[in-house]
């Protein structure tokens, strides 16, 4: 029987072609694996620390992913509202690049 998702997965158009080409291939690989876990719970995803984000970034999130000694974060906007409920992602890149991609897509740049 299969399991029905909590929240809608939507991607930004330029974590497709920016930032997945620029991720180890284990990482593109396992894109869809963080999909399905944000899908289920986005605010406590199973397996993956998470945490909130301040200043520019207020009101997103991340999952926190360290590979191969990297840390690699995932960008992620949840709407409650309208239905149905829904996760943005954003950027997904090394820590400093996704912050940096984040904040240019959502106009929160200097």
């Amino acid at each position: 029987m299969a399991t029905k998702s909590n929240y809608l997965v939507k991607i930004n158009p330029l974590v497709n072609t920016q930032d997945l080409p620029n991720l180890p291939e284990q990482l593109q690989e396992e894109f869809s694996v963080y999909q399905l876990v944000l899908a289920k719970n986005p605010y406590q995803p199973r397996g993956v620390p998470s945490h909130d984000l301040d200043g520019r970034l207020n009101g997103y999130r991340t999952l926190d992913i360290n590979w191969d000694g990297i840390a690699y974060r995932l960008v992620y906007r949840i709407y409650e509202s309208p239905t149905p409920k829904r996760v943005f992602i954003i950027s997904f890149e090394e820590h400093d690049p996704a912050y940096d991609k984040a904040k240019e897509r959502t106009g929160r740049a200097r």
